[in-house]
């Protein structure tokens, strides 16, 4: 894996070879110096646009001996909890589709023929993005909308509680993208009663609702980076919709998850992130 500053470029058309790249800059800059055609998928998770700052602290929590402590877990144990690091960006954009759009048109032309886009967004904006993607791809290169479905956090009690993401899937060539459904992990049926015990042990293909938890506080893939998503998420957007060796893309990288997704899956990858904390903790996560 080889890590540069955008400025190392000095304008100069980037190659694909044999190493993974990590690249720190704006990618409206790095967009136009990667090559045409060169990416199976491509997964962004661009800034929600809340109008807030996105803040993530990391904390070590310890029983507390002496019974005192600041927070109350199972059984009414006592914790002392300290606080190792803390990360934030802010998070608003008076125009947000004319912020994404041209970075969007670089995704069309970055993918290949059989190419596919995963635009990962908050319900708030996925609607505007979507009229953008049907100007940009054209309405028939709309392959699906997913809605990642989850329940963790605070409950409001004067409205449905909002505990989803949408992400919009747009192809290159409709009709001639590579799609793998085999290739996903399967999940249990809901109702297993239902289908017999053969479909049961074999377990469903997902569908376009996913259930699934956020990163868990105390797993292992837990980075401390504000708005992480699961592994288990973007494994099944690439595992999909790339093949053994091909190339994938994430220009709002983050913490690298789909870095260390593609690791496990034998494909390469593209990371670009204009935050110094966030490849900070790509270059520590993936090495």
């Amino acid at each position: 894996m080889r890590v540069i500053r955008s400025d190392e470029l000095d304008g100069r058309p980037l190659e694909l070879d044999a190493e993974d790249l990590v690249i720190e800059g704006d990618n409206a800059v790095v967009l136009p110096l990667l090559p045409d055609g060169a990416f199976d998928t491509i997964v962004i998770d661009p800034p929600f646009n809340t109008g807030h700052a996105q803040r993530r602290l990391m904390l070590a929590t310890l029983r507390a001996q002496d019974g005192e402590g600041d927070r109350t877990g199972f059984a009414g144990q006592r914790y002392r909890t300290t606080e190792l690091a803390r990360a934030a960006y802010p998070d608003r954009r008076e125009d947000y589709v004319g912020f994404l759009a041209p970075r969007l048109e670089h995704a069309r032309r970055l993918l290949a023929d059989h190419g596919t886009l995963y635009v990962h967004l908050d319900y708030r904006e996925a609607h505007y993005v979507k009229v953008a993607l049907d100007e940009l791809f054209g309405r028939d290169a709309f392959l699906n909308e997913l809605i990642w479905a989850y329940d963790y956090g605070a409950k409001p009690r004067r409205r449905w509680p909002p505990k989803h993401d949408t992400i919009l899937v747009y192809v290159r060539t409709p009709g001639g993208h590579h799609f793998d459904a085999e290739a996903v992990e399967r999940e249990p049926y809901m109702a297993p009663g239902l289908v017999g015990a053969e479909k049961a042990a074999r377990g469903k293909r997902p569908v376009s609702v996913w259930w699934h938890t956020i990163v868990a506080t105390n797993g292992r893939e837990k980075t401390g980076y504000p708005t992480q998503k699961p592994e288990a998420i973007v494994r099944r957007m690439v595992a999909a919709s790339s093949r053994r060796g091909g190339w994938c893309l994430d220009f709002f990288a983050g913490s690298g998850t789909l870095g260390a997704v593609c690791r496990g899956l034998d494909r390469r990858f593209v990371l670009v992130d204009e935050n110094p904390a966030a490849i900070e903790v790509i270059t520590a996560r993936l090495g």
